[in-house]
Formats: C-alpha cells, structure tokens, sequence
C-alpha cells in the first residue's frame, strides 16, 4: 500500500505511542495478507448481491482494533463506505437498534473522506450525502459547494426511481440536497436547516413537525430501524460503490453489564439481522466480541439458543474468511512475520522523513532487533507482542538517528514501561 507523506507521519506517530494508527495500517502489517485476499475475494467482490455478516473472536490485547483498521483499508481501497461504531450501553447499545442505526450514520464515510481524514470528524454523513447528490447530478463524487436547479432535478429524480429506499428516507435526502440549490433556502439558516434534517435520522423531533416540513410520515424509530439500515445500504449502492462495511466493534464485555430485558432485547436484535442479512443487499457486517461473549453462562449466546445455532463457536484455528466466526486468538505469527513487519513500518518512517532515509540502518539490523525483542517478551506477558514491537522500532530508529541506540534489552524494558498502562 502507497501512502503520503503526511499519511507516514501519522502512523509513525500513532506506533510510537503504542496505537493502532487511524490510517496506514494495511502499509505494514503482515501476517493477515491470505484472509484479506479472501475476504476480498468472498465478501465485498459480491456484497453488492447479497448482505453479509461474520463476527470476530479476541481476547483483549488480540488485535481486534488493528485488524478492523487493517480491513477499514481494505475496503476503502475496493470503493467501499464503511462505518466503525463502539457498541456499548451509552451511544449505542444493541436492545436499542434505532440507536445503532443512527450511530452508524454518523459514523459513515467514503474513500475520498477517510482520504482527506473527514472521517475523524463526528458526523461525516453530510458529506456523504454531497458525494451522493454530485455522482447522481454530474457522475463525480467530488462534494459540491451548491447545485444548480438541473443538477438537483437530476439527482432527485435518480434518487426518487430507487423503489429499494424507503419513501421518507429518501424524501429527507431530497430536501437535504434542496439546501445546495442557490435562493432555495434563506443563506442564513442553511447550516440549521442542514442539521435539523439530519437529526431525522436520530428518531430526534416528532412525526409531527418533520410532516410540516418536510411531508414525512415517520422518523426513525425502533419499528423501523432495520428498514432505515436497508435503505442506507440501497442509497451507497445508488452512489456507485460496492456497499457498506460495518465494523461492529463491542465493548468490552459489555453484554454483562446487561439487565435481562435488555440482553433479551440485544439478543433478538442481532437474531433479527442474521436471518435477514442476506436480503440486505450492499451490507457486510462484522461483530467483533470477546471469547466469553459465546460461552458465558449467564450472558454468553449459549443461553440463547437459536442465537448460538445461527453464529456457532469459534474454530480452534487460524481464521478463514468463510467462517462465521473468525477467531483471532488462533493466528499464528513468526518471527519471520515480525521482521517483515519492521521492515514496512520502516518504510514508512522513510516516507514519513525522506531526509533521513540514508542514515537509518540496514534492513539486517532491523531483523536483529526484533529477534531480540522478540526473545525477551514472555509468551505470558499481559502486552501483546504486536505492541512492544511497533513501539520498540519506532523508538529504535529515532535512536538511531540520534546517534545513542539503547541495547535490546534495555529498550524492552522501556517500552515495557511505557505501554503496559495503555
């Protein structure tokens, strides 16, 4: 993977502080090359014909959140939006699905966002919606500034023949176009206009007052939620890409933290998505839990058992992308593997500082310091290896650099000291 300048620094800046990156991952990490390839092959070469969902298995510390950075890559690369969204009891907890729903809305975004890193932002989605409105008017997805009255007839029109969106959804669309078209809303209340019709998509305000507005019948609501989220599918696909991925990402052991109403509630949910995913054309989601989520007694999906037929349990084996469920803990990763990684990342700091590119040691030297790293890392240590390595390297070139290289086991040890709180 080729990235900017800017974009080196960025993830050169995020590992030396222990961190996935935002950005960049798929630019150095290995190991995962064969399951992106048939993720890619198997899912979103065909999501735009069927829905799909698969969940990962990781224990803390497993690499969930690398991984689906790694993927979030992936997909933008293969012209997809994608949404990232943290399930939990406060922002957008499972028993309540029109609220995951609008979370993932505010968290989705195209290519040319996450390129130009609006994705970062809170709510990227009027942007989208100006992606949209400029693929469907002129056939760029370059964000207009304003429409002319054709360009918005066009796009309407367009956007009005999709009989797989939902009729008010796609009149809320509309009118949030209509606001691009000159003198078709007073100038000084365009950014109001703008985000109240956005908050139509958080079920906030009444039936009432969006019908006055905006000749609606509905706003999104537990009832319909899952209507909404088809309808979000269809409108990414009318924009030209292959569909939405969306990384599920559940907090913690969340699930126990649930009263049984609740779980009951997030159980028939997730049920609910699983027998209907396939119908959800342009949908590929992924549920990223911990191993407990399957097998706790109390909350765990064995209690539920229709839930724990349709996902079944993770494989005692390194994943493939045509399993449900894809168990982290079971990838195996060398040495060989490590070094490979060192090398990138080393890469990508040249790219990151093209100044020093002559002065940074041989790719040899490289694999001596993570062989050396590597052996002094218990395999019972509570950080994970992937960590002390991105750190350690990061840290070894800057030394480098500076001309005072700290011995291997002494940046271990400070490294060690600087990560395991994080």
């Amino acid at each position: 993977m080729m990235i900017s300048k800017s974009e080196a620094v960025q993830v050169i800046e995020a590992l030396r502080q222990g961190r996935p990156p935002q950005r960049g991952v798929d630019a150095y990490a290995v190991g995962n090359d064969k399951l992106m390839d048939s993720i890619v092959r198997f899912h979103l070469s065909g999501m735009g014909e069927r829905g799909i969902i698969r969940f990962i298995s990781g224990s803390w510390g497993a690499g969930k959140t690398h991984f689906f950075r790694q993927l979030r890559d992936v997909a933008y690369n293969n012209d997809c939006m994608v949404s990232s969204v943290e399930l939990g009891k406060s922002e957008a907890p499972l028993d309540k699905f029109e609220r995951v729903f609008y979370a993932i809305v505010r968290r989705v975004s195209t290519p040319s966002c996450y390129r130009s890193g609006v994705f970062e932002e809170a709510a990227p989605f009027g942007l989208v919606l100006r992606e949209t409105l400029s693929f469907l008017a002129t056939g760029s997805r370059t964000a207009p500034k304003s429409a002319t009255h054709e360009q918005y007839d066009r796009a309407v029109n367009a956007l009005m023949a999709d009989r797989t969106i939902d009729i008010d959804f796609r009149k809320i669309v509309a009118e949030y176009w209509r606001t691009f078209v000159p003198d078709a809303v007073e100038p000084s209340i365009v950014e109001q206009k703008r985000a109240e019709i956005l908050q139509w998509f958080g079920g906030e305000g009444t039936v009432g007052s969006y019908r006055r507005r905006y000749s609606v019948n509905k706003i999104v609501s537990k009832d319909n939620a899952k209507l909404m989220l088809q309808s979000l599918a269809a409108l990414v696909r009318l924009s030209g890409y292959r569909g939405l991925l969306i990384l599920f990402d559940e907090a913690e052991m969340s699930f126990t933290a649930m009263r049984n109403t609740q779980l009951k509630d997030a159980h028939n949910n997730l049920l609910s998505l699983i027998n209907n995913v396939e119908a959800l054309a342009g949908l590929f989601l992924i549920y990223a839990t911990v191993p407990e989520f399957f097998d706790d007694p109390k909350h765990g999906i064995v209690t539920y058992g229709a839930l724990a037929g349709r996902i079944g349990k993770p494989s005692d084996r390194p994943p493939r992308a045509l399993d449900t469920v894809w168990n982290l803990d079971r990838i195996e990763t060398s040495v060989a593997d490590y070094q490979s990684a060192a090398r990138r990342i080393k890469a990508v700091y040249a790219t990151a500082f093209p100044e020093v590119v002559g002065d940074l040691p041989a790719d040899a030297k490289i694999d001596d310091v993570v062989r050396e790293l590597n052996g002094n890392h218990p395999k019972s240590a509570p950080v994970r290896f992937w960590r002390v390595l991105v750190t350690g390297l990061v840290q070894h070139l800057d030394d480098y650099l500076e001309g005072e290289v700290r011995p291997a086991k002494r940046l271990y040890e400070d490294v060690m000291d600087s990560v395991k709180d994080m």
